[in-house]
């Protein structure tokens, strides 16, 4: 930070992954990818959904997944935040919250190690695929019950996972509480990540006019499930950044956060929220109609 105020302009990594069962295993990943992020230039550098665990069986699930207290996991990235000096934020960690439950939960660690923030994935996967694929993510998880924005040294930084993204009215929710950067750390499928993902995370940031952020998962997983790829920075205009692919790899954007004021001054949308009632037209009385 300058004597004058907080630089406008930094670089983002985001590490794409493709997790498996063996946390060890992800964690070694995950930390060679960051590293490589840091290495860079990224001073904020964004994990997928689902770092250190991607896996279905919930026996071995909970067998994998320990508490936040015991994550050693945890406190192995914090301490490469630390000794990188970079901001690190874990798309979501597998946490267990208790013997029925876990939590998909985000972290937000200084350059300092320090935890500074935490977010639990509010809306729950849970659907039948017509080629036969069935998720129920509530089953095993608990879903958060708040929104999360996060001060970073260049602005707000609001927080969801993966499934959140088709839920307009948390990321209105996140701008209008100060972010200016959305992070959508995803495990998209396959199937739905071709659909509909890049129109999605577009979508958002011409929404809510920030800068969106999302690391994904990409490629053919342990379990057999088949994510998308495809991690992503678009403007708050809408303009496509950076794109990866479907293998593990880092990209890398270069963000100029005056330009969400610019965007939010030509097209000043979130200054002109309105409240308003829905009825059914066939339900209007005339006397609704008069007034």
């Amino acid at each position: 930070m300058s004597a004058s105020g907080p630089s406008k302009t930094f670089r983002a990594g985001l590490v794409q992954m493709c997790s498996g069962r063996d946390v060890a295993r992800n964690l070694r990943d995950a930390t060679a990818l960051v590293r490589e992020a840091a290495s860079g230039g990224a001073a904020y550098v964004q994990t997928p959904e689902a770092t250190n665990l991607m896996e279905l069986d919930r026996e071995r699930l909970f067998a994998a997944a320990a508490p936040e207290n015991a994550n050693a996991g945890l406190q192995q990235l914090a301490d490469l935040a630390k000794d990188l000096a970079i901001w690190l934020h874990l798309g979501s960690m597998v946490v267990k919250v208790s013997e029925t439950k876990l939590a998909n939960r985000a972290y937000l660690i200084s350059p300092a190690g320090e935890v500074k923030a935490r977010y639990d994935k509010i809306h729950m996967f849970d659907v039948d695929l017509p080629n036969g694929e069935v998720y129920r993510e509530s089953t095993n998880y608990k879903p958060g019950t708040r929104a999360v924005v996060a001060d970073l040294p260049w602005g707000g930084l609001g927080f969801s996972v993966c499934y959140d993204l088709r839920f307009p009215n948390l990321y209105r929710a996140l701008a209008h509480a100060g972010a200016s950067f959305l992070a959508v750390p995803a495990a998209f499928t396959r199937i739905t990540g071709e659909a509909h993902w890049v129109t999605l995370l577009r979508a958002r940031a011409i929404e809510a006019q920030c800068f969106v952020l999302a690391a994904a998962q990409g490629g053919l997983h342990e379990h057999g499930r088949e994510t998308f790829g495809h991690s992503l920075v678009v403007s708050p205009w809408g303009h496509i950044l950076a794109e990866g692919g479907v293998h593990p790899s880092v990209i890398f954007a270069d963000i100029e956060s005056g330009m969400i004021e610019d965007v939010r001054s030509r097209v000043p949308s979130l200054r002109h929220d309105q409240e308003f009632d829905v009825v059914r037209a066939d339900k209007e009385t005339a006397a609704e109609v008069a007034s």
